[in-house]
């Protein structure tokens, strides 16, 4: 058998989808994707697996159970696998590597992700709308957007998601919990992409590159608005006047033209702005900063 892990040798092949395999074991539990048995049932939630191994690490979801540990932060894991992509957060091991535009990733997952970004493949599809998706959990979610299930309900303002992990995250709305520390500024976040973009401010990182005039930006929505300056493309109409923006915070502003809406009051003077950089040069006129000085 493990000889085959040199000579690339897959005996073991599937009738239905033609697939094959390096171990029979592998080949049966495959067949069950076929098939739909479940042999193996959770006795706390009745749940059913394919795998054994799968109702395993399943049970520790209602235990808690963490068996594997980082010696370098102490964070636990529910598999052995989890620990040895976070391993690779501490070592900067990037051994997956993009063969078009050389970008690395811990995992090769992400990297077959990462790879559609460049071929355009979405093998997911919607039998109902038929439209495609380039991950399945995308494709899951959409799915939802038919059935309108949200299974998961705020407590607070009665808000329905349809992730728990979405739930989790909005609750902070509402708690002000910021989980996510800068190490250098001691700044916090209530979620880790809005650390991970703050972390550019100190590193200078700009990831996202415009291919027409080479210009630089720290997120991909801002090399997406930026390239508009280059196509003309104006997406967002007012409804009222029928004029075209580019950006959808352009078109916000706009809509106060037609509905009087000045947002943002001068504590000082009670004085209302419809635009956010307006009232910040209003504040200058009680603090006495000069924004714009000239150097003559």
């Amino acid at each position: 058998m493990h000889l085959r892990t040199h000579t690339e040798e897959w005996p073991f092949k599937c009738d239905i989808c033609k697939k094959s395999f390096k171990q029979s074991r592998n080949l049966k539990y495959h067949l069950r994707t076929h098939t739909g048995e479940q042999p193996f049932t959770c006795d706390i939630c009745n749940r059913s697996f394919s795998r054994s191994d799968s109702l395993k690490l399943h049970v520790r979801t209602h235990t808690g159970e963490r068996p594997f540990k980082c010696d370098v932060c102490k964070k636990s894991f529910k598999q052995s696998r989890n620990l040895k992509y976070h391993l690779r957060t501490h070592t900067g091991e990037q051994p997956f590597t993009c063969d078009i535009c050389n970008k690395s990733f811990i995992r090769s997952d992400n990297l077959k992700l990462h790879v559609r970004t460049h071929t355009g493949e979405r093998p997911f599809t919607r039998d109902v709308c038929e439209k495609h998706f380039s991950r399945s959990c995308t494709l899951k979610l959409h799915v939802r957007t038919h059935t309108e299930e949200r299974r998961f309900t705020c407590d607070v303002c009665k808000k329905s998601f349809e992730l728990s992990s979405t739930l989790k995250s909005h609750l902070r709305t509402h708690t002000g919990e910021r989980l996510f520390t800068c190490d250098v500024c001691k700044m916090s976040f209530q979620w880790l992409c809005y650390l991970k973009l703050h972390l550019r401010t100190h590193t200078g990182e700009r990831p996202f590159k415009c291919n027409i005039c080479k210009k630089f930006f720290t997120q991909s929505g801002h090399l997406k608005e930026h390239l508009r300056t280059h196509t003309g493309e104006r997406p967002f109409k007012c409804d009222v006047c029928k004029k075209f923006f580019s950006q959808s915070g352009t078109l916000k502003e706009h809509l106060r033209t037609h509905t009087g809406e000045r947002p943002f009051t001068c504590d000082v003077c009670k004085k209302s702005f419809k635009q956010l950089r307006s009232f910040k040069l209003h504040l200058c006129s009680h603090t006495g900063e000069r924004p714009f000085t000239s150097d003559v």
